[in-house]
This record gives structure tokens, C-alpha cells and sequence, in this order.
């Protein structure tokens, strides 16, 4: 049993009149279907960009459907004329959609690009770069939503770690990672702080707290005394206590240093 032929191109345009015109779905269907090639012709352009080729003439049927429902006879443009830009540009849309690492409103890419191309205009036209008002105006749109749109861009620009940076000095080579991080020397010490923190429950609760101000906040015997109502002598008498049960408590390890009287 042979297929049904393909509509000729004479029959896609005349139903593209006709849907144009009346809004029939069956039409709309027919339309859709009787394009195919020309989506999967166009998919097949980025067979090679590692991504499946039936996803992307997926993609690219949405951008059919799209100039489906758009277009316009009276532009005097053909169908598949007026199509094929807007499935290429549903296909490249995915693409970029898909590789940057900070995904961005659609609008504002748009708006960008758009950005970038009116502001070449008015460059060549003004002698010099236009603001961001003068481009804002030129398109149309808010200047604030045109700062969104540009910041937003800047947001889907990766900078390696190890980019070397321009500073003072030509001759020294600075990277990223030198200057926004480094070895924190206490992390060898957390477990070493968790024994003692341990060790401060065997404590009575006054001796706990004295300690804490004292090793912790740093807070000198004069002030503790004041905090707690009773004498500088009375609070060095705990002190001292309390210091020699946490090293009997934590004998078997080497973290006196931390409990040293300055």
C-alpha cells in the first residue's frame, strides 16, 4: 500500500491563506504536518552539536507553530519563507537556553541582543558610544528594564579561577582564587573544640559560664565579676577550679594550650 504524497508547495501556501484568514485547527493540522521537512531539514543543520536530533526538531516544531500562528499574508511574504527563520531561531534559542550556567528571563536575552545591535547603530551614527537612556529611548523600552537586561547578561559570564588579573604591578601575576579564598588555620582545630566543648558540660553551670566569658569571649576577670555580681577573687578561685577538672577531664588529650591563663 503506497503513502499518501507530500501537499506540493502550491497547497502549503494555499492553506496558508486559508488558515490566515479563517483560524480552521484542521487547517492549522494540516499545515504542521505538510512542514515537517522543513523543520527536520533545518534540525539536521546541528546534527553534530551532541544533542538528539529528534529533540531538536521538536524544538523546531514549536518555532513552526509559532509562524504558523503569526503570519501574516499581507506582508506579501511566503509561508515558508516567513517559517524558516523562526524555527531556526526556536532551535538556536534552545541552545543557548541550555549552555549558559545562570539561566535569564527570555525577554531579557532578547532585550540584549537587541541592546547590542541598536547601540552599534547609534554608535556609528552619534561618533560615540550612546548611554544607556539614549539606547533605552531609541528601543522603546524602560531604562530600568534595560539595566536588568544587560546586568543579567553579565550574570551568564563565567571567570576562570585562575584568570589572571591586571593590578598595579605588570611583573606579579594575581589570579582570582588567590584573592577570594584562603586556608582558614582554625579548621584544624574544630574537632579539638568539640572535645572541649564536650568536656565544659561536667562543669557546674557558674563554672561553665565563666569560662566561656573568659576563653571564648575573651572577657577579663574584671568584667566577669561585674556580670555576675560577686568578686574578681571569687570569679579566679572558679576560674581555677574549673580549669583543673577540664584537664582531668581531657587529660588524655593535647589541647591545654587552649585553656593557658594570659
Amino acid at each position: 500500500m503506497s503513502s499518501k504524497p507530500p501537499p506540493s508547495i502550491k497547497q502549503l501556501d494555499e492553506w496558508s491563506l486559508t488558515y490566515a484568514s479563517n483560524r480552521d485547527p484542521e487547517i492549522r493540522d494540516k499545515l504542521v504536518r505538510g512542514h515537517q521537512r522543513l523543520v527536520r531539514a533545518l534540525a539536521s543543520r546541528f546534527r553534530n552539536s551532541g544533542e538528539p536530533l529528534d529533540d531538536l526538531i521538536q524544538v523546531g516544531n514549536i518555532g513552526l507553530i509559532n509562524a504558523v500562528d503569526r503570519f501574516e499574508p499581507s506582508h506579501g511574504t511566503r509561508f515558508s519563507t516567513y517559517a524558516a527563520p523562526n524555527i531556526l531561531g526556536e532551535i538556536r534559542r534552545y541552545f543557548r537556553d541550555k549552555t549558559v550556567s545562570v539561566r535569564v528571563p527570555r525577554w531579557m536575552q532578547e532585550m540584549n541582543v537587541t541592546a547590542k545591535r541598536v547601540t552599534a547603530t547609534m554608535t556609528n551614527e552619534l561618533g560615540r558610544a550612546p548611554s544607556v537612556v539614549e539606547v533605552a529611548a531609541r528601543m522603546e523600552v524602560s531604562e530600568t528594564h534595560l539595566r536588568e537586561a544587560i546586568r543579567a547578561h553579565e550574570c551568564t559570564k563565567l571567570v576562570s579561577l585562575d584568570a589572571v588579573l591586571q593590578g598595579s604591578d605588570p611583573t606579579v601575576d594575581t589570579t582570582l582564587k588567590e584573592l577570594i579564598g584562603a586556608i582558614d588555620s582554625e579548621m584544624a582545630n574544630i574537632e579539638e573544640f568539640a572535645d572541649l566543648r564536650s568536656a565544659l558540660s561536667k562543669l557546674s553551670e557558674r563554672e561553665r559560664i565563666i569560662i566561656e566569658l573568659r576563653f571564648f569571649d575573651e572577657e577579663t576577670q574584671a568584667v566577669i565579676a561585674g556580670k555576675l555580681g560577686i568578686s574578681q577573687m571569687h570569679v579566679s578561685r572558679i576560674q581555677s577550679k574549673a580549669l583543673a577538672r577540664l584537664r582531668d577531664v581531657m587529660k588524655s588529650n593535647d589541647i591545654d594550650g587552649y585553656l593557658t591563663v594570659s
